[in-house]
């Protein structure tokens, strides 16, 4: 399936969840904000929430400092 992952067209196999996304960008789930067509997901539904082809998908990654 194509999605639109941080405006950039990617390809991910069908079923895949929302975590399995993130992971394959090389990130953990503890990490992130994920948001699917326009809504923001909880931390605790990114691995159950499945995608679709022609989701918009931004992914955000918290990053700390001082």
């Amino acid at each position: 399936m194509t999605l639109v992952v941080n405006g950039e067209s990617r390809e991910l196999a069908p079923g895949s969840s929302a975590g399995d996304l993130v992971r394959a960008m090389g990130l953990g789930t503890g990490w992130v904000v994920v948001e699917r067509n326009g809504e923001a997901l909880l931390r605790s539904e990114i691995d159950a929430v499945s995608l679709t082809d022609g989701d918009v998908i931004e992914v955000i990654r918290a990053v700390a400092g001082g």
